[in-house]
């Protein structure tokens, strides 16, 4: 998907259920001032379903172990080096990414790049190089859960398995920030931290039945991305439907991209 795309939403996949790789559309979870239904809509790639195990290594992505190829659209961050000679503007026209990443008088960009359109650019004779950014380090409490007990971050995640209605959640306060949102947020419980135990109810809460199904998403862009690597789990009553069709997509001045009128949008491997 690109800024400015209009897309057609398949609302009955409410009801008929989601598969892993689907662009999903779902409601904002940390817009927690707003009613469900007033939450702003998001759209990124559904990759973990409800008992999955979800990992990324070096930003590949593993799920129950097996590594998932990049989606068709998949970008990551890519150092391109112009000469004199190249037009930005005609790159950015190309590559169709907003101005903010051409920013005037830079020969050198950052830019995310799919792996065809890395391969595309390495071929033309205005362009001195085109390499793969390293992965990022970040620092411990960047990323979900915001614990130092999780070194994570945007290349480096997980493993984490997403849970499913009627799992049980063992709880310690170790492993206590991976679950605080999902049960006071999504299923309106109010455990405690004493510092040295989880409370609920009065009572030490050691074990926890999940009341409802979550999913994990990340971002096509995956460096300029605001998903479950930040917030954590999804619940399934937050998914409005799958993204099915792009029915036309506008650029930043208001005007019709051409080529961007009826796309179909595939799953993750199709």
């Amino acid at each position: 998907l690109l800024p400015g795309d209009l897309v057609g939403v398949e609302r009955w996949r409410v009801w008929t259920g989601f598969e892993r790789g689907d662009i999903v559309v779902f409601r904002d979870p940390v817009q927690d001032d707003r009613s469900l239904s007033a939450r702003q809509l998001l759209v990124k790639r559904l990759v973990g379903l409800p008992g999955d195990t979800v990992q990324l290594k070096a930003g590949a992505l593993f799920v129950n172990g097996k590594e998932i190829a990049p989606a068709q659209g998949e970008s990551h961050r890519h150092l391109v080096r112009l000469r004199g000679t190249a037009d930005p503007e005609a790159l950015r026209q190309q590559l169709q990414l907003p101005l903010a990443f051409f920013p005037p008088g830079r020969s050198t960009l950052e830019l995310p790049l799919s792996k065809v359109q890395a391969d595309s650019l390495r071929e033309r004779k205005d362009i001195v190089s085109v390499e793969p950014m390293s992965p990022s380090t970040g620092a411990p409490g960047h990323m979900f859960p915001y614990s130092p007990n999780f070194r994570w971050n945007n290349d480096r995640f997980g493993p984490l398995t997403v849970p499913a209605k009627g799992d049980t959640l063992r709880i310690d306060v170790a492993n206590f920030p991976l679950y605080d949102r999902l049960i006071s947020r999504y299923e309106d419980h109010s455990p405690t931290h004493d510092g040295s135990r989880i409370v609920l109810d009065g009572e030490p809460l050691e074990r926890y039945v999940v009341e409802q199904d979550y999913v994990f998403v990340l971002g096509d862009a995956r460096d300029h991305s605001a998903d479950s690597r930040y917030w954590g789990f999804v619940p399934m009553d937050h998914l409005v439907g799958r993204a099915g069709f792009v029915l036309l997509g506008q650029d930043e001045d208001g005007g019709l991209r051409s080529g961007r009128w009826f796309v179909g949008l595939g799953r993750q491997g199709d």
